[in-house]
């Protein structure tokens, strides 16, 4: 069985920062071939969506859509056509102005939220919308918007996700 990790990075970012890392280590522990394209040249999130969408896919049998911040965003609205099997987003880029999606529907049963209470670039409350209207799992830290200073919990909660995902 062929499994695909995609990473999602957020618009300041870049696509294999030290989040990026540490994720794909986790993930090809646990037989994941790992992506993370290059978003840098587009600051448009929309635009974002059609260049993941625009992706092969075919030749995988299961995937995983993550993403940060406009990443997250990109992942959730691309997820309703690709339908992973997982979505794992952090700080997620939701409700926010020039943003075209205001409602999502995100088809993986397997979601899990992570914020920071510090986040003072997408309002923690918007994360709170989305699970809450969803029934989704949400993960608060004390953290700021890139989440860095909670690495280690980020990598102990993705180990987690994917092991609760074998067990779908």
């Amino acid at each position: 069985m062929k499994k695909l990790v995609i990473y999602n990075h957020g618009k300041d970012s870049s696509p294999w920062g030290d989040k990026t890392l540490v994720f794909a280590k986790l993930a090809k522990r646990h037989g994941y071939t790992v992506e993370s394209p290059d978003y840098r040249q587009e600051l448009d999130p929309d635009e974002r969506v059609k260049q993941l969408l625009a992706m092969d896919l075919s030749d995988y049998d299961e995937i995983v859509l993550m993403g940060s911040s406009m990443g997250a965003y990109v992942a959730t609205v691309a997820a309703e056509t690709i339908k992973p099997n997982g979505l794992f987003l952090l700080a997620p880029a939701f409700y926010l102005p020039g943003y075209l999606r205001t409602e999502f529907n995100p088809p993986a049963e397997h979601t899990w939220v992570i914020h920071g209470w510090q986040d003072d670039i997408v309002p923690p409350e918007h994360s709170w919308r989305f699970c809450k209207k969803h029934q989704i799992r949400l993960t608060m830290l004390n953290s700021d918007h890139r989440l860095i200073s909670e690495l280690p919990v980020l990598a102990e909660e993705f180990e987690r996700f994917l092991v609760g995902l074998m067990a779908l």
